[in-house]
């Protein structure tokens, strides 16, 4: 297993993530197959992993009881426990104490190792900057009190919310945990977070780098391709390989579902074999295949906002359509747009074209905005 410095401590390049978990469920993700899950953590802590990443919400609350369940049958200092303060939900804002206590209490533990602010976005960043839920103070209490041993934070949200809330609590964060792989490095503006991660010497914790599933698998052509650099290798280590290329990456989680993927996985971080700067533009270019034919080219140029009549911000409106139609849904850009007024929505289009008559790539942004106001609905 590769390590990675933290501060004093030794994580283990490969984090175990919990959101996965094997089920017995019908429909849905619970309840939790808790005995294949602690043979999973088993042989993780077997052969070197010592970072399990849960949080309140996974598997409808159930994650932090099974992991936690599980792990205390471990010696408290042979792994590292993060968890996260559920802000995603505005309705916890003012309940910081109350589920804090409820994590240990379903833990099992005593302090957690790392502990998040969970998912920092547009309809959140207000909140959570809001001085009256004492939200920051709190868990600096408990930092303080030895309860929490790390503090950071995770992000779904753009590179302008990213720096809010930097430039209010960062002094006071210890890491980072962003969505990063290969095909987000450009489409999600991954590659400019890193920098401004850098610009705080933060560290990176790394969340979906395999988006999902797909980038474990690729055209035929393009595996073909990735066979003439490394014949051994297989696909879904290319996404962990072009990580281990990103010297500001410490921890790359993984939600594992089976023990098959989690074999695989720990097979990977066996050896660091990071990408050589060939390997990164091949990898970089399936990426822009990838994404090709399936999104709207759109450059940011600006000139279709200063011709809408209702002022919405066109690029930043399409950029997430871009996402919801590349992912299929997902939650990305329905939690965006439902941080934004009605009247700034994609609904808000009244379909007058005049941002099309200026448009230099000719896209049909009425009709993707029509589309897209459909999808969300």
């Amino acid at each position: 297993m590769i390590y990675k410095n933290f501060k004093d401590l030794k994580l283990s390049s490969l984090g175990f993530g919990t959101m996965r978990l094997p089920n017995k469920g019908q429909n849905g993700d619970t309840p939790i197959d808790e005995e294949e899950t602690a043979k999973m953590v088993e042989y993780a802590i077997k052969n070197g992993v010592n970072y399990f990443d849960t949080a309140y919400g996974y598997h409808n609350g159930e994650s932090e009881k099974v992991i936690g369940k599980i792990l205390n049958k471990y010696p408290r200092d042979s792994y590292y426990l993060a968890t996260k303060f559920p802000g995603y939900d505005v309705s916890n804002m003012d309940k910081a104490q109350k589920i804090f206590e409820e994590q240990l209490q379903k833990t099992g533990m005593e302090y957690f190792d790392f502990y998040l602010f969970h998912n920092v976005y547009e309809k959140n960043i207000d909140p959570y900057l809001d001085e009256k839920y004492g939200i920051l103070e709190y868990l600096l209490k408990q930092k303080e009190n030895g309860r929490i041993k790390h503090l950071g934070f995770s992000a779904h949200g753009s590179y302008n919310v990213m720096k809010r809330f930097l430039d209010a609590y960062g002094k006071h964060m210890e890491f980072c945990q962003i969505q990063l792989n290969y095909l987000d490095y450009k489409f999600q503006h991954a590659k400019e977070k890193i920098e401004l991660l850098k610009e705080w010497n933060i560290p990176i914790w790394v969340m979906e780098p395999l988006r999902g599933g797909k980038l474990a698998k690729l055209s035929e052509k393009q595996e073909e391709k990735l066979k003439e650099y490394r014949p051994d290798e297989e696909t879904p280590a290319w996404a962990f390989r072009f990580l281990q290329a990103i010297p500001e990456v410490t921890m790359i989680l993984s939600g594992m579902s089976n023990m098959e993927q989690m074999k695989d996985n720990i097979k990977t971080f066996e050896e660091n074999k990071p990408l050589n700067e060939e390997e990164m533009k091949e990898i970089l270019k399936i990426a822009d295949e990838m994404l090709k034919g399936n999104i709207l080219p759109c450059t940011a140029c600006r000139y279709c906002t200063s011709h809408c009549p209702k002022g919405l911000n066109i690029p930043e409106l399409l950029s997430l359509f871009n996402e919801h139609t590349f992912t299929g849904g997902g939650f990305i850009a329905p939690m965006a747009i439902s941080a934004l007024p009605d009247d700034k929505k994609p609904s808000a289009c009244i379909g007058c074209k005049s941002c099309e008559a200026v448009c230099p790539q000719q896209l049909k942004i009425s009709e993707a905005m029509k589309e897209f106001s459909r999808a969300l609905s």
